[in-house]
């Protein structure tokens, strides 16, 4: 009798421990994997990279001119160069805005990147996914007069725009980041860019105020704190002016610590900003059309 006992016991005492495992294991809380990229920017586009909640980025961007460009010791002292200023603030984990200046066109932009899902070490979620987009307005000196010559009402002295909203321009992209290994790790990110105008003085032109395009990045490390990278930006829509039409090529090398990120890299694009770059860029990389530019980024927590 008291083997009975003991089998009934076993026997219903089983199931119990089976329900125990299975709540403990779907209880374990799936882990992050590490960031794909040490700097929330790969060259000429954002990266999936979100830092912790109350960490402040300080950026500076500097493309130099052409390095073809004569007497300009490789573009450095080159009459076309442009550089942009920027801060960053991580609100939340997930979310962070940002504010930045650009020399060429005298613009200011507002920036909002928000990490919508997280690869995890385990496999279960294989990419990171984020969403980057920005506002920007140029912000060139006012004019007195129209192209034709007529005047300009003092509530619309906009400068070469006939109305206020001609100045603004937004981006959005989506980054869809993985990282293969502590090595190894690639992003593809399609964008939208839009301009109110696309040429003030031209009526044809207001039609093209968009652009769909797609970004390719790689990083690859070669030592604790230093990387390759690159990055390839492509037109998907053509735009009728078939000088805008080109392909953005980025290669150079990335240095890091903790805090620090340093990219120097040779590109085409000038720009800066993506929707600059996207829509107006004329230089192509394979005929005359390259520049050295770097990135330097200095994190502060709080």
């Amino acid at each position: 009798m008291k083997k009975y006992k003991i089998l009934l016991f076993v026997l219903l005492i089983i199931p119990a421990l089976c329900f125990s495992q299975k709540k403990a294991k779907d209880s374990i809380v799936e882990k992050p994997a590490r960031p794909a990229f040490e700097s929330a920017t790969l060259i000429d586009n954002a990266s999936n990279v979100l830092f912790n909640k109350n960490t402040l980025e300080v950026m500076m961007q500097h493309r130099f001119g052409l390095i073809e460009e004569k007497n300009s010791l490789a573009g450095i002292y080159g009459a076309n160069s442009n550089i942009r200023i920027a801060l960053s603030y991580a609100v939340l984990d997930w979310v962070t805005v940002g504010y930045g200046i650009t020399k060429k066109n005298r613009i200011s932009d507002f920036s909002l990147k928000v990490g919508l899902l997280k690869q995890t070490r385990s496999g279960s979620m294989p990419v990171s996914i984020s969403y980057f987009g920005n506002m920007a307005i140029d912000g060139r000196s006012f004019d007195t007069k129209y192209p034709n010559g007529d005047p300009i009402p003092p509530d619309a002295n906009n400068g070469p725009f006939l109305i206020r909203q001609d100045r603004y321009s937004y981006f959005h992209q989506l980054i869809i980041a993985k990282r293969f290994n502590s090595n190894l790790s690639l992003q593809i990110a399609p964008s939208l860019s839009h301009f109110n105008v696309v040429n003030y003085n031209d009526v044809n032109s207001r039609k093209e105020n968009d652009r769909l395009s797609i970004a390719f990045g790689g990083r690859y490390k070669v030592s604790p704190q230093t990387a390759l990278i690159c990055d390839v930006s492509a037109p998907i829509t053509k735009l009728n002016d078939n000088k805008y039409n080109i392909t953005g090529f980025s290669f150079g090398a990335e240095f890091s610590t903790s805090a620090h990120a340093f990219q120097i890299f040779i590109t085409n694009f000038n720009g800066i900003l993506p929707q600059y770059n996207y829509m107006k860029n004329t230089n192509d990389f394979f005929n005359g059309g390259a520049l050295i530019g770097f990135n330097i980024t200095r994190n502060y927590n709080f």
